[in-house]
């Protein structure tokens, strides 16, 4: 019988994680998670304008800045919970780092640490199998070229990702006790505020947890109250309506079809993209998710349903289903690892383990450098440049975006600090196909402007291109002239009057 600790000794403090063996390779699949993640946060682009316009820039909102207010933020159609998450984050960021880098790296890292959860799940799923199985799943979990990609993005799917798996996690043990079944409906809640769409996914999680014995729904209910109660009184401290913004959102998107406004798409589109995101590897992965579905087929159904109701959706992105590709990945995981048991038993076992984790390198580099993905590596590169210029720049005294969308830009305080900041487009009833005459007689109330290189002949006279980069696949510029402002030349244009104007 081993001695019973003494509190003088060293070991009594440690962690579990650092006096069991067992859990080693754990530790460093998460520093590998960790190596590949955290220097992407760091890396300035951004997969879509939601991740900035509708989540820091109202926490920068609510520290008492100027910023900008997208459509939906007008209607009343998001929670408050994730911008007042984020704030703590932007507000440290931003002492550490004036200027708007700080404000925008500091929640991006603190996003990537949440992605680790995947990770953790990952291995978790798998140690319910075995040794090998918890241990190839961690490291796809850590290496899978979405997995890292979207890690740092401050966007409501991969976060709500990040809650639901280890929701899904806690509620399929076989005995789960009441205070798993608490957290995992506290998570299960949370992951519901992060990303309502993710309902029905998580309904299926819900039920099929509680199929057999449905006294678990109590403190599964218990521990998803909590969390709905801390979003809804989060929502009232701003003054709306607790879960207002769920009706909004219902009425908006399912009533006036505001979604079908950015594009549709057929209903077997998602199908589709598996394809065009996995290539030839997506028969490899097919047998191995078909291998794989005996150890977590309540992960596969959760994966099914929310592919399913994103099909019922006009409106379709990619990241829309980033948990269905999160859970078949892990699932896929799982397959792979059955096969390195089987092969193990030949000749050659020591290297089945090797041969399938460098399959799952090999594919994930491969994946990750075709297709669409160079491209969405470097998506927004050439906007956090110009701001970056813009920013720098000690002569600026007003700002015009002459038909640049502001959502093609990193945000207000990274683009312009506390200039004032105007917007001229076509779509504008008060420009309209004025708008380079418009532009003109206001010139005087800024001394910047950017546009496009081919509408250097629209742009007021006296203004001349400085620098030039790619954005939205187009060639823009930073028009420039000498003097100062007059603003008020410019009120109407400010840029928030300009989107309320159009909608946007």
């Amino acid at each position: 019988m081993s001695p019973p600790c003494v509190a003088a000794e060293l070991n009594c403090s440690r962690p579990r994680v650092l006096t069991n063996p067992r859990l080693y390779p754990l530790v460093a699949i998460l520093l590998l998670a960790v190596a590949l993640r955290l220097p992407l946060a760091f890396w300035p682009n951004f997969h879509h304008p939601d991740e900035i316009f509708q989540y820091l820039e109202p926490a920068w909102r609510m520290l008492g800045h100027e910023s900008v207010i997208t459509w939906e933020w007008r209607y009343g159609m998001r929670s408050w919970l994730l911008p007042t998450i984020m704030v703590g984050p932007v507000a440290i960021g931003d002492w550490i780092a004036p200027g708007g880098i700080g404000a925008f790296i500091l929640p991006r890292i603190l996003a990537a640490i949440a992605s680790l959860s995947i990770v953790a799940s990952a291995w978790a799923f798998g140690a319910r199998v075995s040794r090998t199985h918890s241990i190839l799943a961690g490291f796809v979990g850590a290496i899978w070229f979405e997995f890292v990609y979207f890690a740092p993005h401050t966007l409501s799917e991969p976060l709500a990702t990040a809650a639901i798996l280890p929701a899904a996690l806690l509620l399929t043990r076989n005995a789960p006790s009441s205070r798993d079944l608490a957290v995992g409906g506290a998570l299960a809640a949370l992951a519901f505020l992060f990303r309502l769409q993710y309902a029905p996914a998580i309904a299926v999680l819900v039920l099929g947890a509680c199929w057999r014995n449905w006294e678990r729904l109590l403190p599964l209910a218990l521990g998803g109250a909590v969390i709905l109660a801390v979003g809804g009184a989060i929502d009232l401290a701003h003054g709306a309506v607790p879960f207002g913004w769920l009706v909004a959102n219902i009425e908006q998107n399912l009533l006036h079809d505001r979604a079908t406004e950015f594009g549709t798409a057929p209903a077997a589109t998602y199908v589709a993209w598996l394809w065009s995101r996995w290539s030839i590897v997506v028969v490899p992965l097919s047998f191995a998710i078909f291998r794989g579905y005996r150890h977590a087929p309540l992960l596969f159904w959760v994966a099914f349903t929310d592919i399913a109701f994103h099909s019922l959706i006009a409106h379709k992105e990619p990241r829309f289903v980033f948990l269905s590709m999160s859970a078949l990945i892990i699932i896929a995981a799982l397959g792979s690892a059955d096969w390195v048991v089987v092969w193990s038993r030949l000749a050659w076992r020591r290297l089945a383990g090797m041969v399938i984790a460098g399959g799952w390198v090999i594919a994930s580099a491969a994946l990750a450098a075709t297709g669409a993905w160079p491209e969405l590596w470097m998506h927004g590169i050439g906007a956090a440049r110009l701001a970056s210029a813009l920013k720098a720049d000690q002569q600026m005294c007003g700002l015009a975006l002459y038909d640049v969308y502001v959502f093609l830009l990193p945000g207000r305080d990274r683009l312009a600090g506390n200039t004032p900041l105007f917007a001229f487009y076509s779509t504008d009833p008060l420009a309209g196909a004025q708008s380079s005459k418009v532009t003109r007689n206001a010139s005087t109330a800024f001394n910047r402007i950017l546009a496009r290189s081919s509408a250097a002949k629209e742009l007021p006279a006296g203004f001349t291109a400085r620098d030039c980069d790619s954005i939205g696949g187009a060639e823009v510029c930073i028009f420039v002239r000498d003097g100062e402002c007059d603003t008020g030349a410019a009120a109407s244009f400010a840029l928030n009057d300009v989107l309320k104007r159009i909608d946007l």
